[in-house]
């Protein structure tokens, strides 16, 4: 019976019930959506980072990535590569020759990392292919044929087929120097990857380098799925402990800290939306008790005691919070829908969002764990806010209360 009343109560004043209805709805509306557009936000950044960057998983040499010299490599990395695939959990693995280099055009040069990759294997481990925007992936392009990211071929001012010349040092530190031809330019959402890495066929680079055929200097290993990082780690770590094996949070440490502060933003975010809404809702009851002064007072002289004054008011108050917040929550999510088939277009800051490794187009997500969570803290915010009134409520004395001429 309590819970019926409750309900009708809350329509005894429908302009006032629906205004505080809608004020929880835009509020809890706004929460959702920010909490899927953040996590759409660091979800594609985390993507581009395990398909285009590093993969779940690479192995090293124990010094290679503090010195990144050229004779700090892995001796045998295809018997290693053909070993680590033999895992259930591992999709694909790519190994790879690195050097750093100068690369130089007839008009200047940069700096870069130069990658020695097998075409058709790293298809398996990155998306690479998929983001050449102008020529082809390693095609084209009878002899040396070399990818690199359009900011480096702007910085150079080369095109497809322009020819640019690589200057590097031998394994025996002798400085020598090599010809390749642009086959193909890409481009990734990350405009400093693209500046500082340059890609050619695995023997192009092990010739120059002159470097054993069967060497490399790091495997990436891709996973069937994410977050699946560590029991393989620690299987590959006791059966290879003279190798670094690095998941890819490892090494790229600030991406660990930007999402777990992420996560943290997002819900100090609702947490202070919440906070406001649940003064509007203290406000609303309390204007709602003074109004039923007498009524409230009535019901204590016939005999509804303390607790059930004081469940009424709760009731009344959770259900205007789970009202408004369903109403809200349903909206963000056909919201998220929409936007995620189509992405919502930040293009006027692509270059500020590129320079981070972002995409300037976010495709908002959500999780069901996230909708339950903030349906929890709108229950929470209702329950919260209605203690304050029901206490004013219940300690109201039932002979005064009836002498109040409303």
């Amino acid at each position: 019976m309590i819970w019926s009343v409750s309900w009708r109560n809350i329509w005894r004043n429908r302009t006032r019930s629906l205004v505080i209805i809608t004020a929880i709805a835009l509020g809890v509306f706004a929460g959702v959506y920010t909490i899927a557009f953040m996590l759409g936000w660091v979800n594609q950044r985390i993507e581009s980072v395990i398909n285009t960057e590093i993969s779940h998983i690479q192995v090293h040499q124990a010094q290679y990535l503090e010195t990144y010299e050229v004779h700090d490599f892995i001796p045998d990395v295809k018997s290693l590569q053909n070993e680590i695939l033999k895992n259930p959990e591992v999709k694909a693995v790519s190994s790879r020759v690195i050097a750093t280099c100068m690369i130089a055009s007839a008009e200047t040069g940069a700096g870069v990392q130069l990658v020695g990759i097998d075409p058709e294997n790293e298809k398996q481990v990155t998306n690479l292919y998929t983001k050449v925007v102008d020529g082809a992936y390693f095609k084209g392009v009878k002899s040396n044929p070399i990818v690199i990211g359009e900011k480096l071929a702007q910085k150079l001012k080369v095109k497809v087929r322009s020819k640019i010349v690589v200057t590097i040092t031998e394994m025996d530190g002798t400085i020598t120097g090599g010809a390749f031809r642009v086959a193909g330019i890409y481009k990734t959402a990350n405009t400093a990857y693209d500046e500082m890495k340059a890609f050619v066929k695995v023997d192009d680079l092990r010739n120059l380098l002159k470097i054993n055929e069967r060497a490399g200097h790091e495997i990436a290993i891709l996973l069937h799925e994410n977050n699946m990082e560590d029991p393989v780690l620690n299987k590959l770590k006791s059966s290879y402990p003279e190798l670094q094996i690095l998941k890819w949070t490892e090494i790229l440490p600030d991406m660990k800290m930007m999402t777990e502060s992420m996560n943290l933003m997002m819900y100090i975010f609702v947490g202070i939306i919440l906070l406001a809404l649940g003064f509007g809702i203290v406000n609303t009851m309390l204007m709602v008790i003074l109004e039923r002064v007498k009524e409230l007072g009535m019901l204590m002289a016939v005999g509804m005691n303390k607790v059930r004054v004081f469940s009424m008011i709760v009731l009344e108050t959770v259900f205007l919070s789970l009202t408004g917040g369903i109403v809200g929550i349903v909206l963000a999510l056909i919201l998220t829908a929409l936007t995620a088939r189509t992405g919502l277009n930040l293009s006027m800051w692509a270059e500020g969002l590129n320079s981070l490794g972002y995409d300037a187009i976010i495709y908002p997500a959500i999780g069901f764990k996230d909708v339950i969570v903030v349906s929890i803290l709108v229950v929470l915010t209702g329950i919260l806010s209605a203690i304050y009134p029901a206490r004013k409520a219940i300690h109201l004395n039932p002979a005064e209360a009836l002498r109040i001429d409303m």
